[in-house]
């Protein structure tokens, strides 16, 4: 898997590695040694909090601490490297600057809180390396050097995805029992990629029955790797749940559940790059739909597959691969109707149930897929004219409002009664008018 910045400036290559026993006792030691210094950090910045002092919680600021500490608080620091150490500071600085941050207002998104200390079976170990003699080993292309570790044997050739680019950080962590390496290389700025053949437009409707419905009438089906595991999962975690907590049998179950979990994740990330890279090498435009996957996942009846299919996972890869490639990448407005509408005449329905899987138009008597209609639609949406009135769902005859219109409505104060009774008032309706 190969990620580009936006920037173009570095490349991840990320590879599997395959550490002998003794090595992946090694890695283990250096993931905890991460977490203790981080978790030390993290008591010593609350104990001055506490005390109503301001502590610096900078990198520079927590690195100075720990190397006037480490003796007292770790006498065994020597026997890993010092990077994994310097990983577990920058870990702590950044998640005390979120927290700062949107304290403060300087940060987007939900409100952050104050981190919490990391547990050893809970959180996933990882640590990192940037200075040092790391990286590739030179005449053994499958394989990468780790200070305090040695050679480690990886499961595919690094070298030549690596194609001689300076390696600038190497990130090991461990995933569903399996040891990772990610590599951060540096790269020229990329040259915008030539436009791919003119096939035309195409509309992709994303569903869970089936993964992707395009516009063109091909089908993707959807595999659903956590529905199809569930059963198993089940089995897995009532075992584990019966056994004694830090007992050897416990941890070996564990470790069941997590490579269930990630073979799970496997079968939907290869899925989704398949589709992706189809998608971006095969069409010069592309149109999706901007989806409210958090609206969605408030049906619990849906939330599982909403989950399990990964929309917005496919909507980033999609993006980063049509920047790739020159494909250009359209996201139609998120209260667009393109299930409703109808592709031959324009007309819009009132009212469209999910039961209702193959779409009748009741003005020019159209019979067609559901799914096939909208990913239809959406090839046919065209972003709007600046300073053009956006479009509602009754512009053509529905007489539906818009969901964001439903949600600027107020509600009419409801007049208390002095026997307690209450009257009910329809939403936006005139005071006079009551549901009965």
């Amino acid at each position: 898997m190969r990620k580009r910045d936006t920037a173009g400036g570095c490349a991840a290559v990320r590879v599997a590695l395959d550490p002998t026993p003794r090595q992946a006792g090694l890695l283990r030691s250096h993931a905890g040694g991460a977490r203790t210094v981080y978790n030390a950090g993290l008591a010593h910045v609350r104990e001055l909090l506490d005390a109503g002092g301001r502590p610096g919680w900078s990198m520079y600021a927590l690195r100075r601490w720990w190397n006037g500490a480490k003796d007292s608080i770790a006498p065994w620091w020597a026997e890993n490297s010092k990077e994994c150490y310097s990983y577990g500071l920058e870990c702590l600085a950044g998640a005390l600057k979120n927290w700062s941050d949107s304290r403060h207002g300087r940060r987007k998104g939900r409100r952050v809180g104050f981190p919490r200390f990391k547990s050893r079976r809970a959180s996933r170990p990882a640590f990192a390396y940037t200075t040092g003699s790391f990286g590739l080993v030179p005449g053994d292309p499958r394989a990468l050097r780790l200070p305090r570790i040695g050679r480690v044997h990886c499961m595919e050739d690094v070298a030549s995805r690596v194609g001689g680019r300076r390696v600038l950080r190497m990130t090991v962590s461990e995933w569903s029992g399996r040891w990772f390496a990610s590599l951060t290389v540096e790269e020229p700025p990329a040259k915008p990629a030539p436009a791919p053949p003119k096939r035309g437009t195409v509309g992709v409707d994303l569903g869970i029955k089936t993964l992707a419905t395009l516009s063109d009438g091909t089908v993707v089906g959807n595999p659903k790797p956590l529905g199809h595991a569930m059963r198993r999962l089940k089995k897995a975690q009532r075992r584990l749940g019966r056994m004694t907590k830090g007992s050897g049998r416990r941890e070996r179950q564990r470790r069941r559940v997590a490579r269930l979990h990630g073979r799970v994740a496997d079968v939907r990330r290869d899925a989704m790059h398949k589709l992706t890279a189809r998608l971006a090498a095969s069409y010069s435009e592309i149109h999706i739909e901007d989806l409210n996957v958090r609206g969605m996942m408030a049906n619990h009846r849906l939330a599982m597959a909403v989950a399990d299919a990964g929309f917005h996972e496919l909507r980033r890869q999609l993006g980063y691969k049509c920047r790739r490639t020159g494909a250009r990448l359209v996201i139609a407005d998120r209260w667009y109707p393109s299930s409703k509408r109808c592709s031959n005449c324009g007309s819009v329905k009132a009212k469209l149930t999910l039961s209702e899987r193959v779409y009748h138009c009741e003005s020019c008597g159209l019979t067609i897929d559901r799914d096939l209609n909208a990913a239809v639609n959406l090839r046919d949406w065209n972003p709007p004219v600046a300073g053009s009135a956006p479009e509602t769902l009754n512009a053509r005859g529905g007489d539906v409002r818009r969901a964001d219109a439903k949600r600027r409505a107020t509600r009419t104060p409801v007049k208390r009664e002095p026997s307690g009774g209450e009257s009910r008032v329809r939403l936006g309706a005139a005071p006079g008018n009551r549901d009965m």
